[in-house]
């Protein structure tokens, strides 16, 4: 549900664009079905998500946005694993720095450079990859 929310403040994903089908995000993630319909249902529930019959789930037209302070505190979290985990491999700062701006130019498709623009990602939209 968090990672959802987070591309949808992030801009990753927009209103409209539709979410992979039930079965085909249990598969991806390794989970049952049944924890992706029970996901859909409470953002649904909180207007992120919205279910069409037959056609699938989209991101609502009234997502909320969250707040800046929250998507720092994820990625703070995400970095603080990172910190961890570069530590315990003795890299240096200024390697885990690099490996950072190179995945996300792997991401971009194009140089990392300063403040960039967010990062986006290849989402359904309008029923067509």
């Amino acid at each position: 549900m968090d990672q959802l929310k987070y591309y949808i403040a992030g801009g990753t994903l927009r209103p409209g664009d539709q979410l992979p089908s039930i079965r085909e995000l249990a598969s991806a993630l390794t989970v049952n079905p049944t924890t992706v319909v029970r996901v859909y249902t409470e953002l649904e529930r909180e207007k992120v998500l919205e279910m069409r019959h037959g056609k699938g789930a989209f991101v609502g037209t009234a997502s909320p946005a969250l707040p800046l302070e929250e998507q720092e505190q994820a990625l703070r979290r995400s970095a603080r694993q990172l910190a961890l985990e570069a530590s315990q491999l003795g890299l240096s700062t200024s390697r885990v720095v690099s490996v950072v701006r190179e995945e996300m130019e792997a991401l971009r498709g194009m140089t990392v450079t300063g403040e960039d623009e967010p990062v986006k990602f290849s989402v359904i939209s309008g029923g067509t990859p």
